[in-house]
């Protein structure tokens, strides 16, 4: 057991670094907090978390090697991916907040549109096959190894997830204008953006 410490201590750090940094769902997930509220926002990261597992396993049983196999799937992939990151982050930027009778005029992601969101995000891609080729095990440690990184990530984002929307939560409790949510969600919106540019980079 002790053998496989630094292993473990290394997968977890490195799980940490990637899902708890800034990025698309983290940076989506803080606007969700401010203008949803946590519980609303909780499909949210259920989605995050079940979309996020799922495309691990299916880069864990081979899906990333399409990239290899045919490289044009992995331009179409970034060229769909940031059309609807961008989309997204339009979305988030035209946000309104609250109508004129107290009443919310957009809705937060539910769980099944963030789980799919995953398999078009490209942070998600990038995370899922650098994680898979550096730390899964071969010959017949292959598969747990690959369980292990799924639930390593499991349990980092189950910590990390909420604690973005309670950040964004804490930043809502602040915008008590129009105004001020709109600049906030102006704010957002482009750091969303931005976020994409950066993994394109």
């Amino acid at each position: 057991m002790n053998e496989e410490l630094p292993y473990l201590l290394a997968l977890a750090l490195f799980a940490l670094s990637t899902a708890g940094t800034p990025g698309p769902n983290n940076l989506m997930l803080t606007a969700s907090g401010a203008n949803y509220g946590f519980l609303k926002s909780i499909p949210h990261m259920a989605g995050i978390l079940t979309g996020f597992a799922a495309l691990l396993l299916a880069v864990a049983t081979g899906l990333g090697s399409i990239f290899e196999l045919w490289p044009l799937t992995h331009t179409l992939l970034k060229i769909v991916g940031t059309t609807y990151l961008f989309y997204l982050a339009w979305k988030i930027a035209s946000s309104n907040g609250l109508s004129s009778t107290g009443r919310k005029k957009s809705k937060p992601l539910t769980l099944w549109q963030a789980a799919c969101f995953q398999f078009v995000n490209p942070k998600a891609w990038v995370m899922c096959i650098t994680a898979v080729s550096t730390f899964a095990k071969e010959g017949e440690q292959y598969a747990l190894s690959a369980l292990l990184i799924i639930g390593t990530y499991t349990l980092v984002m189950l910590n990390t997830l909420p604690i973005w929307t309670l950040f964004g939560k804490l930043i809502g409790q602040k915008l008590r204008t129009s105004n001020a949510r709109a600049y906030f969600n102006y704010s957002m919106g482009g750091l969303t953006a931005a976020s994409v540019l950066l993994i394109l980079l």
